[in-house]
């Protein structure tokens, strides 16, 4: 477990030096077609002429996302840029997740059947925290239960979120059981694992 462990970690030692690079160089080209296409340096520049020819039609797939949904294509090199920036962050927290869990692993597997007891316990309330988050962020984007997307959310937590709403008094429509299940399952998971 311990190689591949180090080879994720230099992977990511790699990868977020060049994450970075993308992300500068899609700032640039963003920059410079902003320029380009406001006006803000002549458009017969040879800087202009170049943005029109090789970086503009990078930002094409972009432009035409922004057309089907009713946006400006003009805004494109900044969706593009967002893109490069918020997919390189989770890149990252990605493979650092991966590694924390493989190094958790390897940690309980060493110290036997309770240290993977351990772990199984911290995943498994890892995962009903997760669905609660999801929860969540369904109620603010229109999820539904009846989504596939978000359907594995509602089903993990309506056994712990029904019974605290019946209990809990109403904030008029702010729903604050979410955030009393999550630190009462934080609470539980200290608990437990102090048992342990």
């Amino acid at each position: 477990m311990r190689p591949i462990i180090e080879g994720l970690a230099l992977a990511l030692a790699v990868i977020r030096p060049l994450i970075l690079g993308a992300a500068v160089l899609t700032g640039l080209a963003a920059l410079g077609s902003w320029a380009a296409r406001t006006r803000r340096i002549s458009p017969f520049s040879p800087i202009a002429r170049f943005t029109r020819q090789r970086v503009d039609p990078m930002f094409a797939p972009a432009e035409k996302r922004l057309l089907l949904s009713g946006g400006q294509p003009a805004q494109a090199p900044w969706w593009t840029l967002g893109a490069v920036v918020i997919g390189g962050l989770l890149l990252i927290s990605a493979m650092q997740f991966i590694i924390t869990q493989l190094a958790m692993a390897d940690m309980a597997a060493r110290s036997g059947p309770r240290g993977i007891v351990r772990l199984v316990i911290t995943w498994t309330f890892a995962v009903l925290k997760l669905a609660i988050i999801a929860r969540v962020i369904a109620s603010w984007v229109g999820g539904s239960p009846y989504k596939k997307l978000w359907r594995w959310a509602f089903v993990i937590t309506d056994p712990i979120l029904v019974p605290l709403r019946r209990v809990l008094p109403t904030f008029g429509p702010i729903d604050v059981s979410p955030l009393v299940a999550y630190f009462g399952l934080s609470i539980l998971q200290a608990v437990i694992l102090g048992a342990i």
